[in-house]
């Protein structure tokens, strides 16, 4: 019976593929960790580590955050503290007496007027010493009087409004249409001069009554010349930083 001749099988010359290929991967891999590694980032190196194992091992088990280059330089603020009410009410007592200390001559001439009552403290000053008529820029002989007062207010944590207010005389001309824009940019004026001397622009508010707040009848000249005023309105902060808590005992402890 005749032999059945056996075909030779065909030799595989591309086996050595296989094993190159996986040994260029290898290489690629270490010089990527290297590459990481030199760059002294925490981030990058957990990012291409995490890579590699989701490459060959599956998912990376990593459930930290990643930081990828350096990390934000953050600003701690000044921690809040709760001001109890009574040392709301000793703050304000403070500060009317501090007031009617640098404004004494003036309160002697019945120019400045201050009055504390229901947890809030008032200082009103007349119209007349602080701007021409019809006009809104301080004078400056006014600035010296704001800037004691803002002083006095920039150490105390106080929330503080500004109130324009002006007789029932209607404006003639100008660049104010009528006493509503009139006593809103007076006390705007008086808003920034305190910004200036220090008081935090935060705590500041500003609002124009214009003729509709009187005190007395206008009536009179003496009338009208007292229902012109600027009256700042001062309201202990219902919390305080710390460094606003620390100046206000500084403060009192000069006294």
């Amino acid at each position: 019976m005749a032999r059945r001749k056996r075909h030779e099988e065909h030799e595989n010359h591309e086996r050595w593929a296989i094993p190159y290929g996986d040994l260029v991967t290898l290489l690629l891999a270490f010089f990527v960790v290297m590459y990481s590694i030199s760059q002294v980032n925490e981030g990058k190196y957990r990012v291409v580590s995490d890579s590699l194992n989701a490459a060959f091992r599956g998912t990376p088990t990593s459930v930290l955050p990643i930081q990828v280059g350096e990390p934000a330089a953050t600003t701690l603020a000044a921690p809040i503290v709760q001001l109890p009410a009574d040392q709301k009410l000793m703050a304000l007592r403070q500060l009317a007496q501090q007031a009617e200390k640098a404004m004494g001559p003036l309160i002697m001439q019945g120019l400045v007027d201050v009055s504390r009552g229901e947890g809030k403290l008032s200082i009103a000053i007349r119209s007349d010493i602080l701007f021409a008529s019809g006009a809104a820029r301080l004078a400056p002989e006014a600035q010296p009087v704001i800037e004691l007062l803002g002083q006095v207010l920039a150490g105390f944590p106080v929330d503080v409004r500004v109130e324009g207010h002006t007789d029932n005389v209607p404006v003639a001309g100008g660049q104010y249409p009528s006493n509503w824009e009139l006593s809103a940019a007076r006390a705007l004026s008086v808003v920034h001069m305190l910004v200036a001397d220090g008081v935090p622009p935060e705590r500041l508010s500003a609002v124009g009554f214009g003729e509709f707040h009187p005190v007395v009848p206008n009536s009179t000249p003496d009338g009208r010349n007292a229902n012109r005023r600027v009256v700042l309105t001062v309201e202990a902060s219902d919390s305080a930083t710390v460094a606003d808590a620390a100046g206000r005992s500084l403060t009192s402890n000069s006294e």
